[in-house]
């Protein structure tokens, strides 16, 4: 994970651990100032859900993407953490055109649509089809700051499904694929599109892959002894068993 401070002079933020925990003391992995954070304010943690945010109890509310955080959030790459006037975007160390992107054929292409998950559009979901522009020109006009203007399209070509911009790199609100500045690259399901303050997820659950079924192991036969009860009731009918035989024996050796 990288963490970046947009719009800020302070050099960017390397972690690889499972746990990062971030406040103003100086014995946190990630050290804030007094002013914008408590001396522990929150935690990263890595497990098998992806990148879990836990806020400290009495400390200042936390924001994701400008939504309250008071306990616990689920993170995705690309979104933006506040703490304070502090604000950290989350970073995926891969970029969106080092990865390989699974080619589809027409016929076998899946429903794929833009959910806006943060920003003026959140809640909405844009279908795709065969392409969406966003931008002045587009289906989706995009706000942003200080009159800045974007344009991107998503669209399939050569079976996958791509996202190109006219946007200078070097704008001030560029856009962003898991917090990586990008201007063409192929999209996998779960890539958060990220511009100024909008938040777009990949939804294209035919691009994912098919969850491995396994089969719970079926429950072993139950032996004899299982089903005759308690252990003790078990000893009980072996030695009254075995008296009974015994006798049967004396009463045959008796007659004889």
């Amino acid at each position: 994970m990288r963490i970046e401070f947009p719009h800020s002079n302070r050099t960017g933020f390397q972690w690889n651990q499972a746990l990062l925990r971030i406040g103003s003391d100086p014995g946190n992995d990630l050290v804030l100032a007094a002013s914008q954070a408590a001396p522990h304010h929150l935690s990263i943690n890595l497990d098998r859900r992806g990148w879990v945010l836990e806020v400290l109890p009495e400390v200042t509310r936390v924001y994701v993407n400008a939504r309250p955080v008071r306990e616990r959030a689920i993170l995705r790459p690309g979104d933006t953490l506040s703490v304070g006037d502090c604000r950290m975007l989350l970073c995926t160390d891969e970029t969106p055109g080092g990865r390989p992107s699974p080619d589809v054929p027409g016929p076998e292409r899946c429903t794929v649509a833009l959910r806006a998950i943060a920003g003026p559009l959140s809640g909405q979901v844009l279908p795709l089809a065969d392409r969406l522009e966003l931008g002045p020109q587009g289906r989706v006009l995009l706000d942003l700051p200080q009159g800045e203007s974007a344009s991107l399209e998503i669209f399939w070509r050569d079976g996958q499904l791509r996202m190109e911009t006219s946007q200078a790199p070097e704008s001030r609100y560029p856009v962003r694929i898991n917090g990586n500045v990008v201007q063409r690259a192929e999209l996998l399901p779960g890539d958060q599109v990220g511009i100024g303050m909008h938040r777009f997820l990949i939804d294209a659950p035919g691009l994912e892959p098919e969850p491995e079924i396994v089969l719970p192991e079926p429950p072993a036969e139950p032996l004899p002894e299982d089903s005759a009860g308690p252990r003790g009731e078990v000893w009980w009918l072996i030695a009254t068993a075995a008296v009974l035989a015994l006798g049967i024996a004396l009463m045959l050796l008796m007659r004889f």
